[in-house]
């Protein structure tokens, strides 16, 4: 199981209290088991289409942002387009009042 910063989308150890990348306080694992695949809202970096794939499936946040851009350099575009597919069909994350 992993566990991630809801700020930054930084990969943590199980039981971590403070983000090792952002600092910020971790309150709760930000992977549950069978979350839906949506775009969030804190941690993106374009679209939260990468944040939210790492987080919907357990992946390493970082592993799946340098594969997209290497796949979007070597692969003449074909990811690119995947990518921008992704950013129109996963909905977005709803917005969470205080």
């Amino acid at each position: 199981m992993a566990f991630f910063c809801q700020h930054c989308g930084t990969g943590l150890p199980v039981g971590a209290r403070f983000c090792s990348n952002c600092g910020a306080v971790v309150t709760a694992c930000a992977y549950v088991p069978g979350r839906p695949l949506v775009r969030p809202i804190i941690g993106r970096q374009i679209a939260g289409v990468c944040i939210g794939l790492s987080q919907a499936y357990g992946w390493d946040l970082t592993l799946v942002r340098i594969l997209t851009v290497l796949g979007i350099i070597f692969t003449s575009g074909l990811v690119a387009v995947a990518y921008l597919a992704c950013w129109i069909g996963i909905p977005e994350e709803p917005v969470r009042l205080p």
